[in-house]
């Protein structure tokens, strides 16, 4: 890079922060997770005395995808990090005089077919039967998890969600997923109906005195966090008898899971899940292929 630009790792990393936010409208949670990729390789270019994006060579690169392998890092982590480095280093290139990205020659690691844990619908209605809906905490963790799974909905969507996102008379919400983008995300009855008796009896008591425009709240007042939920999440699916390790984002995987299942078409799911590449939605045909696939093998004389 030539004299006077700003090139220490933090400035760069700051600098690239604010062009995501500022240019492409990145949501806060998919800027934490750049970051926290783009610090990983960081810390290891400072433990290895590289300076900066000029001293970086391929091998280099090489020497980190190795230690992340080394570390226990899964095939898909690691091509996560990968692709937030090339686009770091794309964005010194264009924006900052860096003459050639060192990861020109560098292939992503193969991933092969991961499929994402999903829930059976008897699962799913067990773990809804286990808040106390008793208790106001209870009613809304009800309200919660009935609502994440009717409408697939991300938990940091579920939990950031707006009194103004609810259309409880048509039933849909309005949903800005990622890239702020705004999808509407029809609401089925039985999640309304334990919305409403939330809204009706169990949030006033846990706001008591105090406003707020978020739906789902704790006792402060304040809106309960990801973090709060994937807790009181990992309790339920405890209580519930689930066996593998599971966090609230198995619910927008089980939704997905569920309609192709039922019969939905393909691009329906992708539009209902807000995704942008229907690409992304595919890998839930695979699940719904070994959903038939175990229905002939029960049924099928010669299965």
């Amino acid at each position: 890079m030539p004299d006077g630009v700003v090139n220490s790792w933090a400035d760069l990393l700051d600098d690239f922060m604010a062009r995501l936010s500022i240019d492409h409208g990145v949501s806060h949670s998919t800027l934490d997770e750049y970051s926290r990729d783009l610090l990983n390789f960081i810390d290891f270019a400072d433990r290895q005395k590289l300076a900066g994006p000029d001293n970086v060579s391929p091998n280099d690169i090489l020497a980190w995808l190795k230690s992340l392998r080394d570390s226990g890092l899964s095939p898909r982590t690691t091509a996560r990090k990968l692709s937030a480095l090339r686009g770091f280093f794309r964005f010194l290139v264009e924006e900052h005089s860096l003459n050639l990205t060192p990861l020109a020659a560098i292939n992503n690691p193969r991933i092969g077919d991961h499929l994402p844990e999903v829930l059976s619908v008897s699962e799913v209605e067990t773990l809804m039967e286990q808040p106390e809906v008793n208790k106001p905490a209870g009613l809304r963790d009800r309200a919660l998890l009935e609502l994440t799974y009717a409408c697939g909905l991300r938990a940091s969507e579920s939990v950031g969600l707006k009194l103004n996102q609810i259309d409880m008379k048509v039933g849909y919400l309005r949903i800005l997923g990622k890239g702020n983008k705004e999808r509407v995300v029809p609401v089925g009855d039985v999640a309304i109906e334990w919305l409403g008796n939330y809204l009706k009896s169990g949030r006033p008591k846990l706001l008591g005195k105090k406003a707020s425009y978020f739906v789902f709240v704790g006792r402060a007042g304040k809106p309960i966090t990801r973090q709060r939920f994937w807790q009181l999440f990992k309790a339920y699916s405890i209580s519930a008898g689930i066996k593998s390790e599971v966090s609230p984002h198995v619910l927008r995987h089980s939704f997905a899971t569920h309609l192709l299942e039922g019969g939905a078409d393909l691009r329906v799911v992708q539009m209902l899940l807000g995704h942008s590449n229907i690409s992304t939605t595919q890998i839930y045909t695979h699940l719904d292929l070994q959903h038939l696939r175990t229905i002939h093998q029960k049924y099928h004389p010669r299965g």
